[in-house]
C-alpha cells in the first residue's frame, strides 16, 4: 500500500472524490443487447443465456419451486442454520427501519401520509465461482417486509446454495439469467419474465450500465461500482485494521482500500500487516498494489474531512468519530465492528452505494421498496382559514381556476 501525506494527499483525495465508472466503454454493447431483448423477448434472452450464462439447450428459463425446495433439503443443516440466523437477522432490522403511516390534525386541516409497498421487483445476484446467497438476503428480505407481492430473482447459472436460499425465504420465482440481457428482461418483460417496478441489487459492469440505460422506464436502487473501505483510527489494533482492509479488497480487483490515520508508526504497522495478509489472496493483492492507500493526515479534523469528500461504500470509526460522519453507506463502530458482519449477519444492508454516491444517499433498505403517499383532508372551516393563501399564491401564478375551485367552496360554505 502506497503512503501519501501533505499535498499528494489532499490531491488523491480530490481526485477520488470526483471518481466515476467505466460504464461509457461498454454502453453501446448494452444498448444492442436491451434492444435485442425488447424486440425478441424470450428468443433473444434465451440466446444470451445459452450463449453467456451456461443455460442447456432446451432448459426452462425458470426454476421450479420443486428444484428450489430440493436444494434446501439436500443443504448441508449447518449452512441452513446459518441462513436462518441471518435471515432472522435482516430482517428484524428491516422492521425497525420500516416507515409508519401517520395523520395530523390541526385546525381543521388533517394531513398524513400512506405507506405502500411496490407492486414488483426484480432482485439480481450476480453469479460467479461462489454462491452469493447473502446477496440474495439483502434484496429480497427488505421486499418482503416492505410487502411487495411479486419478487423476481434473476442470476446466471444459479448454485444449490442460492436456490436453497430462496427456497427458505419463499421466493417463488427465480430464472436462470443474468448480465444486462436480465436486466432488459426485467425492465419490459417478456413472454416468460413479467416486467417489475424496480430492479435491485449489485452486478458486473454491463448489468449496472444496463440498469443505467432502463432507468427512465423502470426504477433502479443505484449503480454499484467495486467495493470501497475507508478505515479511520489513530489507534487500534493493526492486524484487525489491516484485516478490514484486505476482506474487502478481495472483492474485486478494482475495490478501493485507504486507510486515514495521523499516526506515522500505525500506518507503517498496518501495511506490513496488509502485506502478510494479502500475500494468500491472489484478488487482494493485486487490488492492494493497485488501488490500496494509506493517507497520512495533519490532524484528526483532516482526517475526518478526507473521509467525508470520498464518502466511501464502507467505513470504520472510533465511537467518538461517529457524529461527524456525513457521507458512507455503512458505518462500523469501533475495533469489534468487521464489515464482514454486516456483508453476512448483523442485520443492516450489505447492497451499498460507491463511487462517491454516498453523498445523497445510504444503502439499499426497506425505504427502496415503498411508496410514501401524502394524504389530506380539509374541513370546511379549514378550508376557509387556509384560502387567502391559496388564493393569492395562485393568482401571483396566474392560474385563476385554481383559486376559483377554492372560492366557489367557500361561497357554499
Amino acid at each position: 500500500m502506497r503512503t501519501l501525506s501533505g499535498r499528494s494527499a489532499m490531491a488523491r483525495v480530490r481526485k477520488l472524490a470526483g471518481r466515476n465508472s467505466e460504464l461509457a466503454a461498454v454502453e453501446q454493447s448494452v444498448q444492442r443487447i436491451i434492444l435485442d431483448v425488447r424486440r425478441q423477448g424470450d428468443r433473444a434472452l434465451r440466446r444470451y443465456a445459452e450463449s453467456w450464462d451456461g443455460l442447456e439447450k432446451g432448459a426452462k428459463l425458470r426454476v421450479t419451486g420443486d428444484q428450489m425446495q430440493a436444494a434446501w433439503e439436500s443443504s448441508d443443516p449447518r449452512f441452513r442454520s446459518s441462513l436462518r440466523r441471518a435471515a432472522a437477522n435482516i430482517r428484524r432490522f428491516c422492521e425497525w427501519q420500516k416507515p409508519v403511516e401517520w395523520m395530523r390534525t390541526r385546525q381543521g386541516l388533517s394531513v398524513g401520509q400512506l405507506v405502500r409497498p411496490l407492486d414488483s421487483v426484480g432482485c439480481y445476484v450476480p453469479g460467479g465461482r461462489y454462491p452469493l446467497v447473502s446477496t440474495l438476503l439483502m434484496t429480497v428480505i427488505p421486499a418482503q417486509v416492505a410487502g411487495v407481492k411479486n419478487i423476481r430473482v434473476v442470476s446466471p447459472r444459479p448454485k444449490r446454495e442460492v436456490l436453497a436460499a430462496a427456497a427458505m425465504l419463499g421466493v417463488r420465482e427465480v430464472y436462470r439469467v443474468g448480465g444486462a440481457q436480465s436486466t432488459a428482461a426485467l425492465a419490459y418483460g417478456t413472454e416468460t419474465i413479467a416486467a417489475v417496478d424496480k430492479i435491485v441489487g449489485p452486478g458486473n459492469l454491463y448489468v449496472t450500465a444496463a440498469k443505467k440505460l432502463v432507468s427512465f422506464d423502470c426504477a433502479i436502487d443505484f449503480l454499484a461500482g467495486p467495493s470501497e473501505v475507508v478505515v479511520l483510527t489513530d489507534s487500534g489494533s493493526p492486524e484487525f485494521i489491516a484485516a478490514d482492509l484486505v476482506a474487502q479488497a478481495e472483492h474485486d480487483r478494482e475495490a478501493l482500500a485507504i486507510f486515514i490515520t495521523t499516526r506515522s508508526e500505525l500506518a507503517k504497522q498496518v501495511s506490513r500487516h496488509v502485506e502478510r495478509l494479502a500475500r494468500q489472496n491472489q484478488t487482494a493483492r493485486r487490488s492492494l498494489r493497485a488501488k490500496g492507500l494509506v493517507l497520512l493526515a495533519s490532524s484528526r479534523e483532516q482526517a475526518l474531512e478526507w473521509a467525508n469528500q470520498i464518502a466511501p461504500e464502507h467505513i470504520s470509526v472510533e465511537p467518538e468519530n461517529l457524529p461527524f460522519v456525513r457521507n458512507a453507506g455503512s458505518v462500523f463502530v469501533g475495533e469489534y465492528s468487521p464489515q464482514a458482519a454486516g456483508d453476512y449477519a448483523s442485520g443492516p444492508n450489505h447492497v451499498l452505494p460507491t463511487g462517491g454516491a454516498a453523498r445523497f444517499r445510504g444503502g439499499l433498505s426497506v425505504l427502496d421498496f415503498v411508496k410514501l403517499i401524502s394524504v389530506q383532508k380539509i374541513s370546511r372551516s379549514g378550508l376557509r382559514r387556509i384560502a387567502p393563501l391559496i388564493d393569492s399564491l395562485a393568482m401571483t401564478e396566474g392560474l385563476e381556476a385554481h383559486a376559483e375551485s377554492v372560492r366557489v367552496r367557500c361561497s357554499h360554505a
